[in-house]
């Protein structure tokens, strides 16, 4: 992973990242301040979330149109762009420029939406093959370690300096992010489709390379059940499990949620150091990981002791990391240059839409039935998708050699 535009990526994609996190924390600060409510406060996920959908189902259209760097380099200066002036909005602080930030917060969720998946795509482009694994590996580990101090990070950076000033640090951060993105250099050549098809047909490309790929249809399975099963361990559910099962205060809603990042941080420095062998057991790593998180999950739904969830929390995140990042290199594995980008959008659409739902779903099953019976159905899901993990294994190759070509 020594190559110069792989660390143009995943630095500038940190500082992307690192960015999103601040000026989203900045914007609560502000805008709780400016309106004092908590619907608009809300209405910040919805808005993130939405603009992704979006976002990531219209992606296609400019897959088939523009090269990978040009995507990724665009939608990042033009993220620079509106925060310059979300930023400037911020000065005004009227209850006037609330709905125009919002409006903004949308676009820049919406450019995301195609920067995340060209971005996944292009990781295996500036790798070698037998570096994917690795490289999936240490690109989690990154991510994690965002989430995991991003907020309480951004957090501090508000009460010390402001959130106008945080928003003006993202506005830098996001200056560095759009020069390193544009020194990627893309081996990978870019052809323009030799037919024109209709709209309607490009955005359905994704789907249909996946729904005619058995191994890419296999993965989507799995990946939609668990995007329903996994709506349990966002922090509202973890919240309501802490106050009604362990009986505990707020903190422990915090220790569950950081031990949960840790786990993750774990499964990911795991898959870098020891990718050799991973590689050599992607299909026996994928099915025993898959019953181990469902295994995990009822565990901690029928647990009621604190300390044991904190143990289960990073027993989950590491088993959850390292399947995800197989699933993750079986796709980069087996999918094209050309056709990479396309499954990214489309199943970012397909979890985005799934997960939402979920959220509505299983918020509603934890007030009716108790949050335990969520934690139960969620790891019978889980379980499910695992025996059709198991039951579907002919379709995966058993391993990767380094001289393996796709």
């Amino acid at each position: 992973m020594k190559s110069s535009s792989f660390r143009f990526l995943w630095i500038g994609q940190t500082m992307a990242n690192l960015g999103d996190v601040f000026y989203i924390v900045a914007l609560i600060s502000i805008m709780y301040t400016v309106s004092q409510s908590a619907f608009y406060l809300a209405l910040l996920p919805f808005i993130n979330t939405f603009g992704r959908f979006i976002s990531g189902y219209l992606s296609p259209l400019l897959f088939n149109k523009y090269p990978l760097k040009t995507l990724l380099s665009g939608s990042q200066i033009s993220k620079t762009f509106f925060l310059f002036i979300i930023a400037s909005l911020t000065t005004v602080q009227s209850k006037g420029s609330i709905m125009i930030i919002l409006l903004i917060i949308f676009t820049i969720a919406f450019l995301d939406g195609w920067a995340a998946p060209a971005s996944r795509a292009m990781l295996p482009r500036l790798v070698k093959k037998e570096e994917i694994v690795k490289a999936n590996g240490f690109f989690s580990v990154i991510s994690q370690i965002i989430q995991l101090g991003g907020w309480a990070l951004g957090g501090i950076l508000v009460a010390w300096i402001g959130g106008q000033t945080v928003i003006w640090l993202t506005f830098i951060l996001f200056i560095i992010s759009s020069g390193l993105m544009t020194l990627i250099q893309d081996s990978t050549e870019f052809h323009l489709p030799k037919e024109k098809h209709p709209i309607g047909t490009v955005l359905k490309e994704g789907w249909k390379i996946i729904w005619r790929t058995p191994v890419f249809r296999k993965i989507h399975v799995v990946i939609f059940i668990e995007s329903i099963a996994n709506v349990v361990w966002i922090a509202a559910i973890i919240y309501v499990f802490v106050s009604e099962v362990l009986q505990k205060g707020e903190a422990w809603w915090g220790y569950i949620n950081t031990t949960f990042f840790i786990g993750l941080l774990i499964g990911g420095l795991f898959c870098a150091k020891y990718s050799s062998i991973i590689e050599k057991n992607l299909k026996k790593l994928m099915i025993f990981t898959s019953f181990s998180v469902s295994a995990v999950t009822l565990l901690f739904g029928y647990n009621s002791i604190a300390w044991m969830s904190l143990l289960l929390s990073v027993l989950y995140g590491i088993v959850e990391q390292i399947k995800s990042i197989t699933m993750e290199t079986y796709l980069q594995k087996e999918a094209s240059s050309n056709d990479l980008p396309k499954i990214y959008g489309a199943q970012g659409a397909l979890t985005s839409l799934t997960f939402g739902f979920a959220s509505l779903l299983l918020g509603g099953m934890a007030d009716v039935f108790g949050v335990q019976y969520v934690f139960l159905f969620a790891g019978t899901l889980l379980a499910v998708a695992a025996v059709y993990s198991f039951i579907s294994r002919g379709s995966f190759p058993e391993k990767y050699t380094n001289d393996y070509e796709v």
